[in-house]
């Protein structure tokens, strides 16, 4: 026999009844974050410590192209066996891809090797003819001071303008693009001083200019184009690029034969993820040391006027802000990268035994997010 209740009664033990799936409602959390995408899945061989599915989430992060950009590559090694590997549209393993100017890492191991053999003098004045006149100013900057961009040379260094886009008035795009290109290190050498050599740290892509003539000058005396070209091309290749495994690696001369050191180098991710598992072994490979210690050390010490940047390598030391061009406070202090424009990127954490390759095209918005995930990624992984 069934009760009736009153409709008031009715409706309070229905609300009672319901009671533990409203609370259940209430009390849910933020929706879970996506999975990884097929894609990261895919390219992950290992996590090297870090959490799979947020590693997988940063690496989908870093080919949001709205977010960052157009990503061609990207590399990840942990003890020197790569963990995750993806690529672009039309990328393969073997394609050559850009560096900008993170190629002024590798005109700055083949100064070393030149210092190493003798044929350079670290802290001698540097042997530019025009330099060397009596009275000349410029006669007291040394090798060290152009590796440390402190040169005092009066050098604009190129503003931005969007992807692939410099203005005129910069030197850079005078001295690469325009009236200097036939001749980039005459452009560059000819320059005055705008402040004492050694007292000013001011980022210059001439100066990887005239460290590359210099190497030239030496290497084949005699100023011919070719000769210079080839001199220059066969020892970096057999003293450099080959031992510490960038084989792929194609370099660009200007017509009066000098390499362009700071940058105009492309080669493989895998070529450039050696270039930075190179730098974290302190200039050795396989055990074997091809570049002397003492040299990649100092290329990750900091200089004197800019403790963000050693020779020819960017650090991750000095103050946090806005001009950080790597993560102060949040990456290990040892952490050291060779950049380029628009979003290149060779990381080395030697605490975490990683490195890292992000190679792409990125706007200057764009790049603030990279830079951001970048550092995010780090900090996925372990020390050791």
């Amino acid at each position: 026999m069934s009760v009736r209740r009153p409709p008031l009664i009715a409706a309070m033990l229905s609300l009672l009844a319901l009671g533990p799936v409203l609370a259940s409602c209430h009390s849910r959390g933020p929706d879970a974050p996506p999975p990884p995408s097929t894609q990261a899945i895919a390219a992950m061989k290992n996590t090297g410590g870090a959490p799979r599915d947020s590693l997988g989430r940063a690496i989908d992060r870093l080919f949001d192209e709205e977010t960052v950009g157009h990503t061609d590559a990207l590399l990840i090694m942990k003890r020197g066996a790569v963990i995750v590997e993806r690529y672009g549209d039309n990328v393969r393993p073997d394609t050559r891809l850009p560096g900008w100017s993170a190629g002024q890492c590798v005109t700055t191991l083949m100064i070393g090797q030149l210092v190493s053999d003798g044929r350079l003098r670290l802290n001698e004045s540097a042997p530019v003819p025009e330099w060397q006149r009596p009275g000349d100013p410029r006669g007291v900057i040394t090798l060290k001071h152009l590796l440390q961009m402190r040169s005092g040379l009066r050098h604009v260094e190129a503003a931005r303008m969007g992807v692939g886009k410099l203005t005129s008035e910069s030197d850079r795009t005078r001295m690469l693009f325009l009236d200097g290109r036939d001749d980039m290190a005459a452009y560059a050498e000819a320059q005055p001083l705008e402040a004492p050599a050694g007292k000013l740290f001011e980022h210059s892509s001439a100066s990887a200019v005239i460290l590359a003539d210099l190497a030239a000058r030496v290497l084949s005396p005699d100023r011919n184009p070719e000769r210079r070209r080839l001199a220059v091309n066969e020892y970096l290749r057999s003293r450099i690029l080959v031992p510490i495994g960038m084989p792929s690696t194609i370099v660009s001369f200007d017509r009066a034969g000098t390499m362009t050191g700071s940058g105009m180098i492309a080669a493989s991710a895998r070529d450039w993820a050696n270039l930075g598992e190179f730098l974290r072994h302190t200039g050795s490979v396989s055990g074997a040391q091809i570049l002397p210690r003492r040299w990649v050390q100092a290329m990750l010490a900091p200089s004197p006027r800019e403790p963000g940047f050693g020779e020819g390598v960017w650090l991750n030391q000095g103050e946090r802000g806005d001009g950080a061009k790597l993560w102060p406070g949040t990456a290990p202090k040892t952490v050291f990268a060779c950049l380029g424009e628009y979003g290149q990127y060779v990381i080395g954490s030697p605490d975490q035994l990683l490195t890292v390759v992000r190679i792409g095209r990125s706007d200057a918005a764009q790049e603030r997010a990279l830079h951001d995930h970048l550092g995010n990624l780090l900090a996925l992984f372990p020390k050791n």
